[in-house]
């Protein structure tokens, strides 16, 4: 395998890209209200839009590691358990010498695929759980079975993966779940983290009707809850903040907080294009065929779409290029 020479690619905030966001596929098997606007959605996306096999997303994963620094692969979709191959990417990436290999799921599927990622070196997993109502469930996903979610989870934490919970808090949508989300995780000894609504896709003009923001959602867990607020780590999406027992949770408040300064996340669809951040719906096309210049330009480009203070949002559907 070839070995490209690494070029600086860094803007004038100092920022590169150190994790690699792939959007394995555009399918999913819920239709959650934050992501598509309705079932049509999820059935057009299902139909037509193909996905690269194992072989190529590991020649442009491989070749990225080459012309970035690199440390960590996150799996997204789309569902990314519906993947075909997943476990042999997994392995492939590994291989590749990438420390961290880690996927953000919604869990449906997980019950009987834990142990098999883990076992082909998937490290930590992120699942997304809405409600643990099941009427306030299928409000938000548009699915019912809010008990599969949950013994997904236990299923990943019975193999050894690290496990947090990711939950899009909408206004009078799912509001009233953040004490029993907060109990749930904390019975299971998890991190879970509180994500204000994001203007992407049919959002992207009515994001605000919807949003909670970290502020209320602090004062909600503040109401039962002593709070000591955790220093933000660089390059992170979410602020923590720890209980007078010990547990510990996040709000990641892309509205409230905003977190674009120092970025390091580079997105890659799974048409092989990649993006800068989710505020552009600008995809700039990778080919294996070109040489190593033409590459650096073309990170260069995507490191500037990043947006200098805060995130603006797009009309690019979450479903297309992953949350």
């Amino acid at each position: 395998m070839r070995t490209f020479m690494m070029a600086e690619i860094k803007d004038r905030y100092g920022r590169t890209f150190r994790t690699l966001r792939v959007s394995l596929l555009q399918h999913c098997n819920l239709g959650c209200v934050y992501c598509v606007a309705g079932d049509e959605e999820v059935k057009q996306a299902n139909a037509t839009h193909p996905s690269l096999p194992v072989d190529e997303l590991l020649a442009i994963i491989c070749r990225l590691r080459d012309q970035l620094p690199l440390d960590t692969v996150r799996l997204t979709g789309g569902e990314p358990l519906l993947y075909p191959g997943l476990a042999s990417l997994i392995r492939g990436i590994r291989a590749a010498g990438i420390p961290a290999v880690r996927l953000t799921t919604n869990g449906f599927l997980l019950e009987r695929l834990a142990g098999s990622l883990k076992d082909a070196g998937l490290e930590a997993i992120n699942v997304s759980l809405d409600a643990v109502d099941e009427d306030v469930f299928f409000r938000m996903s548009r699915r019912h079975s809010v008990t599969r979610i949950i013994k997904g989870i236990d299923s990943a934490i019975a193999a050894g993966l690290k496990v947090k919970i990711n939950t899009v808090v909408m206004k009078g949508m799912n509001d009233s779940q953040l004490l029993p989300l907060l109990d749930f995780a904390f019975s299971r000894g998890l991190t879970i983290r509180f994500l204000e609504v994001m203007a992407m896709g049919h959002l992207h003009d009515q994001a605000d009707r919807y949003l909670v923001t970290q502020e209320e959602i602090l004062q909600t867990i503040g109401s039962r809850y002593t709070l000591t607020p955790q220093a933000r780590a660089a390059s992170a999406t979410a602020r923590y903040w720890t209980t007078e027992d010990g547990h510990r949770f996040g709000v990641i408040a892309n509205e409230s907080e905003p977190f674009c300064r120092d970025c390091d996340r580079l997105r890659l669809d799974s048409s092989g294009h990649i993006y800068g951040c989710l505020s552009s719906n600008q995809p700039i096309e990778l080919n294996m065929g070109e040489k190593e210049g033409e590459w650096d330009e073309k990170l260069r480009q995507a490191l500037a779409q990043k947006q200098e203070l805060r995130f603006v949002g797009s009309d690019l559907s979450m479903l297309r290029i992953g949350g």
